[in-house]
């Protein structure tokens, strides 16, 4: 069973940084993609940020792109978004997931982080 615990949000003047976490129990983080998603309020869920495995292969969204930066422990089993320069628009709860190894597989959700972006 996979577990993931996202930690880091808060309150932030626009302009500002932050660093989200997210920490996954269980054995497989160090072979599994793993990706951010924001869901800002009346919003559909977006996905801001992907990582594979080995931490070789790096996307972003482009509302994001320039600003935000994504990367991995593997040894630590934990997940990163560092956010630059933010924006009101950047308001949202932010979730971590570990993506299925099949096709078939199950995707594990954490259950998110509040980052809100005022002055």
């Amino acid at each position: 069973q996979v577990q993931l615990v996202e930690s880091g949000g808060g309150l932030v003047q626009p302009g500002g940084s932050l660093r989200l976490s997210c920490a996954a129990s269980g054995s497989i983080f160090s072979i599994s993609t793993m990706d951010w998603y924001r869901q800002a309020p009346g919003k559909e869920r977006e996905l801001v940020a992907t990582i594979s495995s080995g931490g070789g292969s790096i996307a972003y969204a482009d509302s994001v792109t320039g600003r935000f930066t994504i990367s991995r422990d593997n040894a630590k089993n934990t997940v990163y978004l560092q956010m630059n320069s933010l924006k009101p628009e950047d308001t949202a709860v932010y979730y971590c997931k570990l993506r299925a190894l099949t096709m078939n597989g199950m995707d594990y959700w954490g259950k998110g982080t509040l980052v809100t972006v005022s002055s």
